[in-house]
Order: structure tokens, then C-alpha cells, then sequence
């Protein structure tokens, strides 16, 4: 099986952010910034692919084998990726198991690990953090 082709880059987090045209988008995208590495202390870092230039934002880095136990990779513990329609934000638990939080956050959608936010006036940032700091040292694997 070929590997991961989302890896750590060497790419400006700032240089990524100012080419965002929904001036919303990146200002939200700064917030966010600020509100990750503000809780986990981890600086930030793009992730992605050149050959398919759909880049994101990791903090932190883990690695983990594959449920064969053959294939080791490195991850991001928290990310997020400022995509045309929502914010999604990578966490690496079970965010379903966070019913009150999740019931508190506001205006959002989630799956299991990810939270596809419209813009960050729709969620409580508290409630956000608290999120995010139950991802910065979780191991998903």
C-alpha cells in the first residue's frame, strides 16, 4: 500500500492564509490559529500535497500504524483546513462521545473526528477550546 500523500510541509501558515479570497474566511482562519496554538502550544504547520494542492493547518505531530501494523505514519493531533463552503476542524477523539459539549458548541455539524463549523460568530469558542484541548495530546489510534 503506497503511503500518506497529506504530509508536513515547509510552506508559510501566513502565506496560506492571505491567499484565502473570502476575506471572512480568513479572518476566521486567523482567529482559529490563534485559538489552537494558544491552547496547545504546538506551532502550527501546513499539511498537504503538492500534486493536489489541498492544504491544511496540523499543530502537534504523532506517529501511528495502521490497524495491520505494517505502515507507520505521522499525523497532526488537531488541524483545521479552511475550505470554500465551512471550516473544518480536525480533532483526534471521538467528538461524539462530547454530547454536553457538543450540545453547547452552537451552529455546527460534526462526524467522528472533524467539525464543519460555517463561521466561528455561530459557535461558542469556549466550548471550542475545550475541544481542542481534549485533542492536543490524544492518540486516535
Amino acid at each position: 500500500m503506497a503511503g500518506l500523500i497529506t504530509k508536513e510541509t515547509n510552506r508559510s501558515v501566513s502565506a496560506f492564509i492571505d491567499s484565502i479570497d473570502n476575506q471572512s474566511k480568513r479572518n476566521d482562519s486567523y482567529a482559529l490559529l490563534e485559538l489552537i496554538s494558544s491552547v496547545t502550544g504546538y506551532e502550527p504547520k501546513i499539511w498537504g500535497n503538492e500534486k493536489v494542492p489541498d492544504f491544511l493547518i496540523g499543530f502537534g505531530k504523532y506517529k501511528y500504524k495502521r490497524k495491520s501494523g505494517k505502515e507507520e505514519f505521522e499525523w497532526f493531533n488537531i488541524g483545521f483546513a479552511p475550505r470554500t463552503s465551512k471550516l473544518t476542524v480536525y480533532l483526534t477523539f471521538d467528538i461524539n462521545q462530547e454530547e454536553e459539549l457538543l450540545q453547547n458548541l452552537g451552529k455546527c455539524k460534526w462526524g467522528k473526528g472533524c467539525l464543519y463549523i460555517n463561521k466561528l460568530a455561530d459557535v461558542d469558542l469556549n466550548v471550542l477550546k475545550q475541544l481542542v484541548d481534549k485533542s492536543k495530546d490524544s492518540k486516535w489510534h
